[in-house]
């Protein structure tokens, strides 16, 4: 029998809680995101020790047909120091950054350590996969699985070496290759079990 993790104990109070929200709106022309980072001490009382820490809010407009930032805002709302908000204008710099091209590296060399906050830093980071999330997200609700799939898919490059499962030459493109398209069963087979449906089918 495994041993419980502390934190799964009944009436134990985190020392720290960061949570991090994201929510994508889509219209005929853009996405839009609203991404809001908070640290809270859950056990302080407001009074020898604050409990909100922090709370910062990174909003952006995307462009959907190059997935390009057109325009990014950002905002403190609780912070430590009074100098703290000075550096938000800052963050309409990631204008005309690619979400879906070397997007992290390029935020981290705009506004890594000394250069920017690193709280909206890393909250800016978070934002970019959201939009990547967003796009079949989008295209399955305003179609048949059937078709979303086929027009979601149909240029990858986006997905391309973004993680282990997209692989150039991997899982991901070998699925492709052999008819699997998204929609239907979540999370989809495996490769071997699509081989031998989606692969005999076509035999």
């Amino acid at each position: 029998m495994s041993t419980p993790w502390i934190a799964d104990a009944e009436g134990v109070v985190p020392t720290h809680t960061r949570t991090i929200t994201i929510d994508v709106y889509d219209t005929p022309t853009t996405f839009e995101i609203d991404g809001r980072l908070t640290d809270r001490r859950p056990w302080a009382d407001g009074e020898t020790a604050p409990i909100k820490l922090h709370t910062m809010q990174l909003r952006l407009e995307v462009q959907r047909a190059n997935l390009e930032i057109s325009r990014a805002e950002a905002r403190m709302l609780d912070y430590p120091h009074a100098e703290c908000p000075g550096i938000a204008p800052a963050f309409a710099g990631l204008v005309g950054l690619s979400i879906a091209q070397g997007f992290t590296k390029a935020v981290q060399e705009r506004f890594g350590r000394a250069k920017g906050c690193s709280h909206l830093e890393f909250l800016a980071r978070a934002l970019g996969p959201a939009v990547i999330q967003a796009i079949p997200s989008t295209a399955l609700r305003r179609q048949p699985p059937e078709v979303a799939g086929k027009d979601v898919l149909f240029n990858t490059s986006w997905l391309n070496d973004t993680c282990h499962f997209w692989a150039t030459g991997g899982i991901g493109h070998q699925k492709l290759e052999i008819g699997w398209r998204p929609g239907g069963h979540y999370p989809a087979p495996p490769l071997d079990e699509l081989r031998q449906s989606l692969g005999g089918a076509q035999d």
